[in-house]
């Protein structure tokens, strides 16, 4: 996508002449808004230096509509819900509208139809803003999907060349089973998301590395599966109690699901954190007001957007100039933060 060091530049060629680089474009794109004499001197440096402007480029160049194509999925997710709207606001900072296509089904593959869509809109760039869940990234090593327009993926597993902003799920979840470790737990269960989700699976990892480094058990009976709503959260509680009768902490995959945690913890008596300390991820705005206000592991989604309007618009920006500069980074990680607040405060019984 980035140019390559040493091929001429348009900016090159403009700074040689002496004017603009959209001088530069009008006169490889022969329109007539360019005197005599300018159109000789641009094209006479654009000889000597040996120039060819790339397709993409000159795509752009004529045809550039400041609009970014946003693909999403799972808008009723906190998580996606939230990214969306943080695209829409840095795009719309940046001075780019955004065309949006939400996929019926995370799993959607027949992927040709909506690029093919995006092209014909003239957008300027993608940002594929669709969790990976299953086999729906599969599509992005297929030879046969030749995507010209620059294109940013969020929330996906590391790759070699691809453009891919994330969350460090993986640390956020290290330092929400830390945490219950300093505060004195042995005994930390876990309730997974559903592990079809790339990010379930990192956030159950970091579970399990923990507890792993400080010698505690992670087996089977420690933990149990949800799908990230709170009637999972409240039915894996009540089967983590059977299985793993010594718990006295759990880390939940997320603040949905630690919301039936805590429900199931006042029917049975169960006191928080006195009985039972308890931790979750994502940090909702309501997680602030659950009784007791719940410890999370806090994700900008708003940085999280920022980031990848900015790498998208930084490829943008690089075609049109043909700048010459490094192949950026494959993989941004943006650090989440621990939130402590009540629900895992290491308490004496009474």
């Amino acid at each position: 996508m980035r140019q390559k060091v040493g091929r001429p530049t348009i900016k090159e060629v403009a700074s040689a002449a002496g004017v603009s680089t959209q001088t530069v474009s009008r006169v490889i794109n022969e329109r007539p808004d360019v005197s005599q004499g300018t159109r000789k001197r641009v094209q006479d440096i654009i000889n000597q230096v040996g120039y060819r402007p790339s397709a993409l480029a000159r795509s752009l160049i004529s045809r550039r509509s400041y609009t970014l194509g946003v693909v999403t999925a799972g808008l009723d997710y906190v998580g996606p819900s939230k990214t969306l709207s943080g695209i829409a606001s840095a795009a719309e900072n940046a001075g780019y509208s955004v065309l949006l296509k939400e996929l019926s089904s995370f799993d959607t593959r027949d992927i040709a139809p909506i690029i093919q869509a995006y092209v014909s809109h003239h957008v300027d760039g993608i940002i594929w803003a669709v969790p990976e869940v299953g086999e729906n990234r599969k599509w992005v090593n297929n030879p046969l999907m030749d995507i010209e327009i620059p294109l940013v993926y969020l929330t996906m597993e590391p790759q070699k060349d691809l453009s891919i902003v994330t969350i460090d799920n993986y640390l956020g979840s290290r330092m929400a089973v830390a945490h219950l470790v300093e505060q004195g737990y042995r005994n930390i269960g876990h309730i997974s998301g559903p592990l079809d989700w790339w990010e379930a699976r990192q956030r159950k990892l970091g579970w399990q590395d923990v507890l792993a480094e400080v010698g505690l058990e992670a087996g089977e009976r420690h933990w149990v599966k949800g799908n990230w709503s709170s009637e999972s959260g409240a039915l894996g509680f009540e089967k983590l109690l059977e299985q793993y009768p010594e718990l006295d902490s759990i880390f939940v995959g997320n603040d949905q699901m630690a919301l039936g945690v805590i429900q199931i913890a006042q029917q049975k008596r169960l006191r928080i954190p006195e009985d039972i300390a308890l931790v979750g991820f994502d940090d909702i705005p309501e997680s602030a007001y659950f009784c007791p206000p719940l410890t999370t592991i806090h994700q900008d989604q708003y940085s999280l957007a920022k980031m990848a309007v900015e790498e998208i618009i930084k490829t943008i920006e690089s075609i049109w100039d043909e700048s010459e500069v490094e192949e950026p980074a494959n993989n941004l990680t943006l650090p989440p933060t621990l939130v402590v607040r009540q629900s895992s405060r290491r308490c004496e019984k009474k």
